[in-house]
């Protein structure tokens, strides 16, 4: 869309203030090139505020490897990114900011107050030192004729004509921080292909919950639990029943592989083992020893500690003659099914999957269709789980991106 063969013009426009557009236009600026970034919203960098808030999780200490693994299919795709700025390279990068970090319990990496404002402050001020430019309220709305970029701002419509064009747009989940795919069909029409854009880290409903088991249990978090697809391995965790289903930690972790079978099935089921300390063999030792005068419920928590929530839960799922069968309902305690139907709506969703396809651009992350614009961050077909590693590869793809853009602008070969 823009031509380099100018070596006057050294300005390039970012769109996006998430960490993938703040990361780019540390790079450019860095580089020589005098950088404008616009973002939509007031300020810059509310998703990742607000991913803060509980805790800073900014990456992950787990070794390259299994870091890797975190990307499933497009890890290939992104290793390259990971490569050039991963979890060690991010730490250092914090830690020149002034922000020291701690490696928490789970391997997952936190700045030491926990808080992202500090560091999206002394960030901004390395930014504006370095001479970049924030444009808040500014709303980009595609091209003009000419090639030029169309803005929206509190004085009007603007054209802008930059040397290269950095997209860094996010998703299409959390509308009210800014990421609300308004760029997919802008960038649809100029022929660059975008896969579908879908729920990631999310939870799901099922058909219908009993009204005992919302009205008492909505909201109650199921903990020491281990869940799965069924016929695979299952996972340890902890999750949250809600008012149409399930979401949390352990669910968010599955949240690709259950969205996948839904999209071919129409429904998933996942197997739950409300008890994954005890094999099954003494599950059924247990219910096995006569139990007098009491009732199943109270030989269920006398024998094995189920009660609350868990108790629920296996009276709302296991098979009606469970109950009456002590085989049966320790097979039901380890493997109790649940069906899912459907994600909860994209814009609740922590993450999105889908977005502008790899092959739609060159090694640089050049659009292939419009030479000179660039796209990082969530906006590329890329999704991994909670735990930093959203964030790892946001900032990594931003770094590559902007890397990408100085070379192209300077006319190098990619490297």
């Amino acid at each position: 869309m823009t031509s380099a063969s100018s070596p006057l013009v050294q300005t390039v426009a970012i769109i996006g203030g998430g960490p993938a557009g703040l990361m780019a236009a540390e790079v450019l600026s860095q580089a020589g090139f005098k950088v404008d970034l616009y973002d939509s919203m007031p300020s810059v960098g509310r998703k990742f505020l607000l991913a803060g808030v509980g805790g800073m999780n900014i990456t992950h200490s787990e070794a390259y490897p299994a870091f890797l693994s975190r990307y499933a299919e497009r890890a290939p795709i992104i290793a390259p990114l990971l490569r050039g700025f991963g979890a060690e390279a991010l730490c250092e990068w914090i830690h020149g900011l002034g922000i020291e970090t701690f490696v928490g319990s789970s391997g997952r990496v936190f700045p030491t107050d926990m808080k992202a404002a500090p560091l999206l402050r002394a960030w901004l001020k390395r930014l504006r030192d370095a001479g970049v430019v924030i444009h808040t309220r500014h709303r980009w709305l595609g091209w003009n004729a000419d090639n030029s970029l169309r803005m929206a701002s509190p004085e009007g419509e603007l054209s802008i004509a930059p040397a290269a064009t950095l997209l860094a747009l996010g998703g299409a989940s959390w509308a009210r921080l800014g990421s609300d795919g308004a760029w997919l069909p802008l960038l649809e029409q100029h022929g660059v292909q975008i896969a579908p854009l879908q729920p990631a880290n999310c939870g799901f409903e099922v058909s219908a919950w009993s009204e005992l088991l919302r009205s008492k249990f909505a909201g109650a978090p199921l903990k020491n639990i281990a869940m799965g697809l069924k016929g695979q391995q299952l996972r340890l965790g902890e999750c949250v029943l809600t008012q149409t289903g399930v979401e949390g930690s352990l669910v968010y972790a599955l949240s690709a592989q259950i969205r996948e079978a839904i999209n071919q099935s129409g429904s998933a089921t996942v197997e739950i083992d409300l008890l994954p300390g005890k094999p099954l063999a003494d599950v059924q030792k247990a219910l096995g020893k006569p139990r007098g005068s009491r009732s199943i419920s109270k030989h269920l928590h006398s024998q094995l500690g189920i009660d609350g929530v868990k108790a629920a839960l296996l009276r709302e799922l296991a098979p009606a003659g469970a109950f009456a069968d002590p085989t049966l309902l320790a097979k039901a305690v380890k493997f109790l099914p649940l069906t899912l139907i459907r994600p909860r709506p994209l814009d609740e969703a922590i993450s999105t999957a889908g977005g502008v396809t790899f092959e739609a651009m060159d090694e640089r992350l050049m659009l292939r269709a419009l030479p000179g614009v660039f796209c990082a961050g969530e906006m590329l077909d890329w999704e991994a789980p909670t735990g930093g590693y959203l964030l790892t590869a946001c900032f990594a793809s931003g770094r590559a991106a902007g890397l990408g853009t100085v070379e192209w602008l300077r006319g190098l070969p990619a490297a």
